[in-house]
This record gives C-alpha cells, sequence and structure tokens, in this order.
C-alpha cells in the first residue's frame, strides 16, 4: 500500500508492511539531481517483491532542481567544482540525518535495520551520511555514485555496496573503484559491482546485483561478533 507522507522535504511515497508493526527493515531510497521520488519506483518495486515485510520510503529532495526543468535536488550542481562540493553536501546530509532520525523513531526501526538506498545525487548522500554517521544505518547500496571526498576512516557499522555502470560516461566508473581501493585500505566493510555496457542508470542487471548482496553478504562484523573479536551487537538485527 502506497502512503503519501509529507516531512516537509516536499514528498514521500511509503510503502508500509500491512500491519501496524515494527518493520524488520527500513529501506529508504534516494533519488538523482533533478529526478523525483516516482523516478525510483522501479526500484522500489523490485525489492519490495524481495523484501515484503519492509518499510519503504522514497522521500524528495529538498529543494526543487536549479537546472532549468522540473524535479528535485539534495543540492545545487551549479556551478560545483571539488573544491565546494564537500559543503554542499554536508550542509544537505544534515537536513537528511535529522529526517532519518525522526522517520526511525516514527517507525520504531532501529538504525541495523535500515538500509539507504541511494542513485547518482542519492548515493552521494547516502555514502556521506554513513561516514559522518556511522552506524546510523546497517547498509548503503549506492548506485552510480561517489564520495565528495575519499573517506580517511572507514565505517564500522555500515557495509556498503557499491554499484555501477562501466560505460557511465556522468559519474566515471573510476570513482567507484578508487572508493573500493581506499575502504579496503582502511578496512572497511565493502563490494563492488560493475555492469559492463551500462550507463548512468539504474539498469535491471545492478538492481538485481543489489538484491544478490542484501541477500547474501554477510557483514564483517556480524562474523567479527560471531568469533568473539569485537562485542555482540547490542541493537536490532542485520538488513538481510
Amino acid at each position: 500500500m502506497t502512503v503519501p507522507h509529507n516531512p516537509r522535504m516536499n514528498e514521500c511515497i511509503e510503502f508500509l508492511p500491512p500491519n501496524d508493526g515494527v518493520p524488520p527493515q527500513l529501506m529508504v531510497l534516494l533519488h538523482g539531481v533533478g529526478g523525483d521520488a516516482a523516478s525510483m519506483l522501479p526500484l522500489a518495486q523490485a525489492l519490495r517483491a524481495e523484501f515484503p515485510q519492509a518499510a519503504l520510503l522514497i522521500p524528495e529532495g529538498f529543494d526543487a532542481f536549479d537546472g532549468g526543468s522540473a524535479g528535485r535536488q539534495w543540492f545545487s550542481v551549479n556551478s560545483i567544482t571539488e573544491e565546494n562540493r564537500p559543503a554542499r553536501v554536508a550542509a544537505a546530509r544534515e537536513r537528511f540525518v535529522k529526517w532519518l532520525h525522526a522517520t526511525q523513531a516514527r517507525l520504531r526501526a532501529e538504525p541495523a535495520v535500515t538500509a539507504l538506498v541511494g542513485f547518482s545525487q542519492g548515493a552521494i548522500l547516502a555514502l556521506e551520511t554513513a561516514q559522518a554517521e556511522d552506524g546510523l544505518a546497517g547498509r548503503v547500496l549506492a548506485f552510480s555514485g561517489r564520495y565528495a571526498v575519499l573517506p580517511d576512516h572507514a565505517p564500522r557499522l555500515t557495509t556498503l555496496h557499491l554499484l555501477h555502470g562501466g560505460a557511465d560516461t556522468v559519474m566515471p566508473a573510476r570513482h567507484a573503484r578508487e572508493a573500493l581501493d581506499r575502504l579496503a585500505l582502511l578496512g572497511g566493510d565493502a563490494t563492488l559491482d560493475i555492469a559492463e555496457g551500462v550507463g548512468h542508470e539504474l539498469h535491471p542487471a545492478l538492481i538485481a546485483e543489489a538484491i544478490h548482496r542484501l541477500r547474501t553478504h554477510i557483514p564483517h562484523r556480524t562474523w567479527q561478533a560471531a568469533l568473539g573479536a569485537v562485542p555482540a551487537l547490542q541493537r536490532g538485527g542485520e538488513p538481510h
């Protein structure tokens, strides 16, 4: 069932479980620049088919797209540079984190069972949220994204899944490769899947691989806890 809910970002499409209980998973889908909630519906439908008991939300960006057409944006890309991108992303991230905290509280969804699923600009926001707020989400799935700045430390409570088209000319796949190399160096828990011949899009092959990762990848922290290397997690379970 689709339930409109307006948290005053703009609009949020919600697919909620059929009962009023605590959802076993919370998935938040974040669209790209100039997009809207409806642009993420094909991905939402694929995730709903695999995880029917999950609460699935598609919020729209904070601001109207300033690029000359309809749509929304998380931050402006007008005259954006490598130097000014981090500050723009950080401002958007602060607003999004407040919304996500409120949403988790409203739905009684623990951070560990929350997955942020972003495309393009939405992927940037998801990655940077996990970087600044380790453990606010248990998983991040970043389609066709990048970091605003490559990280100097890796999240310990968030697993990162990078998914990219090999023929992406908008956000070249080198960004994903560089991110994986840096996260590996820092001891992060990350995966990378590149679909050759795929451009800047939520391609079915990437969606299928994302679902495969959600279903089969056991986070490193879960293995470590089972082996006694770190204390067992105290909050919630893992998205799976």
